[in-house]
């Protein structure tokens, strides 16, 4: 069984949230398979991240009327995205990969299987939370699993 504290975070996880985190799979899956210990590789996909991530923020933040504040994760995400897809298309250089997609069917299915077995658990979360709300529920306990103040 899942720690109390994750087994909370999957039962409220979004379904936005769910999709990043299949996109994550997906991708260290390809980088466990792949992996090039080359600096240029990791120091261009640093660059990278910085160039676009830095973009990426200006463009949510303070290009429109109204300024926008980011939470923390939101514009980690903005950065750590453009790393993502730079390495990722550099490890699958010339490895006959069909989009995102690798020629080896071993490959795909220990990605689906992961991501399946990802998905099943956190909808598991989700239906224990609906059938037994006390049991998990991290909007009423702290990080230790002590009741919350704030109201």
């Amino acid at each position: 069984m899942l720690p109390r504290r994750l087994w909370s975070d999957l039962a409220n996880l979004s379904a936005g949230r769910l999709i990043l985190w299949c996109y994550f799979i997906w991708y260290l899956v390809v980088l466990v398979r792949y992996f090039d210990l080359s600096w240029q590789l990791w120091l261009t996909a640093v660059g990278l991240s910085l160039i676009i991530g830095t973009a990426l923020l200006i463009n949510t933040t303070l290009s429109g009327k109204t300024r926008v504040k980011l939470e923390g994760w939101p514009a980690f995400r903005l950065f750590v995205t453009p790393f993502c897809v730079s390495s990722f298309s550099m490890l699958i250089k010339g490895r006959g990969f069909i989009l995102i997609f690798s020629s080896n069917r071993y490959e795909l299915l220990a990605a689906a299987g992961l991501i399946t077995a990802f998905c099943l658990t956190t909808w598991m979360a989700k239906r224990t939370a609906r059938n037994h709300p006390t049991i998990v529920n991290s909007q009423a306990t702290t990080h230790n699993g002590s009741p919350t103040t704030d109201h």
